[in-house]
Parts: structure tokens; sequence; C-alpha cells
């Protein structure tokens, strides 16, 4: 789906974030929400030799990855007006050219409302990128995240943010991925630091 295929005739538009975008989107927007979208997991599954890592050195960041049983806790940001087609520009350089990401429309539920969903754009990488790592153990993928560091910064600071995230904004959820890899990246760090 290209971004011009989705603003058309649109003047609003609600565009998801489960990794970065929850504390640093980078655009104006009107307005965000903490909620959820159903039928994918969040996984650090995908490599960036870019933001936070390099071509040597890949980082691993999130995307998400297709599951029935399971719904993924983020941030959704209206964007009305001029912002629509300046945001879109700007998330296609930061998600597509330098991610690997593509786009898809799903349903957003926000936290706590009666009313039904808003169709929402989030970026999604597919088994098929180039960049795409895969599954690990919560170790190894620490130890790859506490070691990265991109032009954005380090890898563990994308970690560490986005399990404040959670914690501070939707504290009744276990991402129970998310959480052992934080563990598996601190014990890493700490090792690291001992050993100096």
């Amino acid at each position: 789906m290209k971004p011009q295929d989705i603003i058309a005739g649109k003047s609003s538009l609600w565009i998801f974030g489960y990794g970065s975008l929850v504390w640093k989107p980078d655009f104006k927007y009107k307005r965000s929400k903490v909620g959820y979208v159903k039928g994918y997991k969040r996984r650090f599954w995908h490599g960036d030799n870019f933001h936070r890592g390099n071509d040597e050195l890949p980082g691993r960041v999130v995307t998400l990855i297709e599951d029935d049983d399971a719904s993924t806790w983020g941030v959704a940001f209206e964007v009305t007006g001029s912002q629509v087609e300046e945001s879109l520009k700007y998330l296609n350089v930061r998600e597509t050219v330098c991610g690997g990401y593509i786009t898809k429309m799903v349903d957003f539920f926000a936290e706590g409302e009666s009313q039904p969903p808003v169709q929402a754009l989030l970026y999604i990488a597919t088994t098929d990128n180039p960049l795409y790592l895969g599954p690990a153990s919560p170790e190894e993928i620490g130890t790859q995240i506490a070691l990265c560091r991109g032009k954005s910064g380090h890898n563990l600071e994308y970690l560490l943010r986005l399990a404040e995230f959670m914690r501070s904004s939707c504290p009744h959820v276990e991402d129970h991925h998310l959480f052992s890899i934080e563990t598996a990246a601190l014990t890493m760090v700490s090792y690291l630091l001992a050993a100096q």
C-alpha cells in the first residue's frame, strides 16, 4: 500500500506506533491515544543497520508478527489536514527507505473507550525483507541489543524506552517477550561493565 493510496480523499488519518513511535513520533499530530491492535504480536525480529545498528552489527528493533490470539499495545496518532501528507513523507523515509517496512491498515482500539475501533496505518517488516532477522532466544537478542549502536543512538535505549512506555502507559499488559529481552540485555550490560 503506497502513501498516495492511503491519503486519497482523506482529511485525517490515524497512525499506529508500537516501537520507537510511542516515544518519538517526530511528526506533528492532532492527538494521540494509547490502545491496541488485534491479531499481531510485537517481536524483536527485525534488523536495523541505520537507526540502532550498522552493516557489521545490525541492531534489533520490533516488528509485528501475525497471531490471531495476540494483541499489541502502542499509541495511535491522529494527523489531519497538511499533517497527513507531511507525516507520511517523513515516515516513508524513516520506516520504509531506512527500515524496510511496508504499510497496512488495521483496526485500532483505544484504551478505555466504548467507541468502535478506528482504521489506523501501521508499518510492519515482513519475512522477505533482507533486514528481517527472525526469532532468537531472549539472551541472544538481549546481547545483540546491548552491543549495538546506530545513527539514532544505542539499541539499548530503544529497548529500555519501549519497556518504560509499557510499564507507565500499559501497566496491566504483560509483554513477556519485551521484558525477558530487557532482563537479558541489562544482564549483559552489567557483565560488560564488570569486565572493564
